[in-house]
Order: C-alpha cells, then sequence, then structure tokens
C-alpha cells in the first residue's frame, strides 16, 4: 500500500494522467464540433452523440476520484428515492462547500447512467476555461452573468431548449450562487437579517431566481427536485489536487425527492420553499457535526469499470506515441531537441495546474452581496 500511495505521488504519473486528459479533451471539443453540422438535420442524433462524448471525457475525473483516489461516497436516502436515479428528469439541489462537490455530484450521476447528460446553470467566466466550457457548450449548457437584467433572455431561451432533451438529465444549481467561505457566509448572513430572513449557520442565503425560474421553464419536463446535502466524514477538506496525489475521502450525501407536483407555483412561495429547504438542509448540516451521519438508511451504490475502462482507452492511444517520441528524443542526444521537450513538459505542467486551480476555493466565487467588492470592481 506504501508503495501505491508513492507511485500515485509522482509527477510525472499525474503528468502523464493529465496529458491524457488534456489531449483526449481537444481531440472530442473537435469530434463536437464536427457534430454542430447534425444540429438543423436531426438535433436529437446531435445532443445523443455529445452526451456520449462528454461522457468520454467527465469519466476521467471520475475516474480519478474512484479508482484513483479511491474516495467513497455513501448516500442516505431511502430505496424508492434510488430506484428513479435515472428514470426522471429532475433537478439537482447541492451545496457548494468544497472544492470537489461536483466530483461528487458526476460520481454519482455516473453510477445512474445520467453523466453524459448531466447539466449545470453555470458562471458564464466557466465558458472561457478550456476543455470544461467548450464541452459544456456543445452540451447546451445555460450560462448566465448573474446579473438578471443581462441574464434573463439568454436563460429563458437556454431552459425553454431543454424541453425536448432525449436523454433523462440532472439539472445541478448551486442556490448559494458561489462556494461558501466564512467571508461570505458573514456577509450573506448581513443580508438575511436585513430582509428578515431565517439565519443560517452552514450555507449561504440561496438566491431564489434561478431556481424559480428553472423550474418554471422546466415544468412539464422535469418531474422531481433531488435535494442534496454534502459533507466528509473526520471534518476532512477535500481538494482536486489531493483527489490527484491519490488521497482517499469518504463523502456521505443526504438525498432527499421532492416531487414538482408539491412544489408551490407561484413564484414568491416557491422562493419560501426554498428558503424553508436551506433552513432545513442547515439542520441536516448541524445533525451530522453532532453525530458524524446524516439520518435515514445508506445505500452505498457500486462503482462501475466503465470509467476505468474510458480512461485506459485513452491512455494507449495517447501513451504509446508519446513515449515512443520521448525515447526518440533521448536517443537523438540532441541539445534543442531535449530542451524543446523539457519545455513542453513545463508547459503542459503549468496548464494543468491552471485548470485544477479553476475549483480551488480561494481562486473561485462571486462578490455576491459583498459590498466593499462591489465598490473596487
Amino acid at each position: 500500500m506504501a508503495l501505491l500511495a508513492y507511485l500515485k505521488s509522482l509527477f510525472i504519473l499525474q503528468l502523464l494522467m493529465g496529458f491524457v486528459f488534456v489531449v483526449s479533451g481537444l481531440i472530442i471539443n473537435f469530434i463536437q464540433l464536427c457534430t454542430c453540422i447534425l444540429w438543423p438535420i436531426n438535433r436529437q442524433l446531435y445532443r445523443r452523440i455529445n452526451c456520449r462524448l462528454s461522457y468520454s471525457l467527465w469519466s476521467q475525473l471520475v475516474m480519478l476520484l474512484e479508482w484513483w483516489s479511491g474516495t467513497e461516497c455513501t448516500l442516505y436516502t431511502d430505496q424508492a428515492t434510488v430506484d428513479k436515479f435515472g428514470k426522471e428528469h429532475v433537478i439537482i439541489i447541492l451545496n457548494h462547500n468544497f472544492e470537489i462537490d461536483f466530483l461528487c455530484g458526476w460520481t454519482m450521476c455516473e453510477r445512474y447512467g445520467v453523466l453524459g447528460s448531466s447539466k449545470v446553470l453555470a458562471k458564464h467566466e466557466l465558458l472561457k476555461v478550456p476543455l470544461i466550457g467548450w464541452t459544456w457548450y456543445f452540451l447546451e449548457i445555460v450560462f448566465c452573468k448573474r446579473k438578471w437584467e443581462e441574464d434573463r433572455n439568454t436563460v429563458f431561451k437556454g431552459l425553454d431548449r431543454l424541453k425536448d432533451y432525449p436523454e433523462y438529465m440532472w439539472f445541478l444549481l448551486y442556490c448559494e450562487g458561489t462556494r461558501f467561505t466564512e467571508k461570505k457566509h458573514q456577509i450573506s448572513m448581513q443580508v438575511a437579517e436585513s430582509k428578515g430572513l431565517p439565519i443560517l449557520k452552514y450555507h449561504l442565503l440561496p438566491r431564489t431566481k434561478g431556481f424559480t425560474t428553472t423550474l418554471q421553464c422546466l415544468k412539464g419536463t422535469v418531474t422531481a427536485v433531488y435535494d442534496v446535502t454534502l459533507n466528509f466524514k473526520d471534518n476532512q477538506t477535500p481538494t482536486l489536487l489531493g483527489i490527484v496525489n491519490g488521497k482517499k475521502y469518504k463523502a456521505d450525501m443526504s438525498v432527499r425527492r421532492f416531487s414538482v407536483e408539491d412544489i408551490p407555483d407561484d413564484e414568491q412561495e416557491c422562493a419560501n420553499w426554498l428558503h424553508k429547504l436551506y433552513q432545513e438542509k442547515d439542520a441536516l448540516q448541524e445533525m451530522y457535526n453532532k453525530e458524524g451521519k446524516f439520518p435515514g438508511p445508506t445505500i452505498i451504490p457500486p462503482r462501475r469499470l466503465w470509467t476505468l475502462l474510458n480512461f485506459l482507452f485513452w491512455a494507449t492511444l495517447l501513451l504509446s506515441p508519446l513515449i515512443n517520441f520521448a525515447c526518440g528524443v533521448v536517443v537523438s542526444g540532441s541539445p534543442l531537441l531535449i530542451i524543446g521537450f523539457i519545455l513542453f513538459l513545463i508547459v503542459a505542467s503549468i496548464a494543468i495546474r491552471r485548470l485544477i486551480g479553476v475549483t480551488e476555493v480561494k481562486k473561485t466565487g462571486s462578490s455576491y452581496g459583498n459590498q466593499e467588492a462591489k465598490k473596487q470592481n
């Protein structure tokens, strides 16, 4: 085990895995670009192809979580709810406290067959991120600038297009709008107090407009809302860099299913329903911190081989020519070629590190509610 942990920590192996992800991502993005000719001819075929292409990319990240780091994910829910997973269009409400919360969500999507068709209401800045933003663009992800006056038409059009989506989709919403930090929490609770809303201990004040709009636009398509509350054993603070280094975490996810029919149609009542939901999420986190677990029965869905096989396919396809080229460079003895190859490795490592940086708490998040930040911007 010590040897395996050492191997996982080797930078060269991590760099090779990053190379596979980046190059396969560029190939997938090129194929996605080519599929655009199908859009005016057969939109549903375009969507089905892009679901599989995006799966091939995202499942490499899921492989890191499940097979490389060996992170365990336990669900706290009932069997009746699990029986509906992957068999209906749903909206997912997930707390935004951890760097890898999206990855834990993706591993559940993968285990229930909806990873390729998973959606999210994403901030517009992510559209510019190579591979991630580009893949999302071809997947018809809805991007927003978090300024309702500018977002209104874009969001309504984007959501309206998804009404006839051919694959079951899980549409993720981070209703808090940004990742939780102590500073943001303090500011958010000042806003809550000024509006006469209940104080939350473990969450930011939810931004109701995104939820009410998404529910309104997708009503008749989505049949349920899954409230997912995520936490980690032993007060762990997981990071994507930790996952890359092979560190194992233990994730617990409380999942509650609410039928869309039981959620009010009126916008204000729907917003009040969401505020109440976050009070309940806060109570769940309080219980978890005291008892080390969520209430209810536990289910551990087994990981699937597909993520590992997919990565091995890309690794075999891409690493063989790279290794042959590297050997050729060394054998040639050419200082120019060797220096060029070393520079290539340096640039590649920096690029991969910057991609990882997109998930880091200190480098992400909005200045929502922060009046000082607004004055500076």
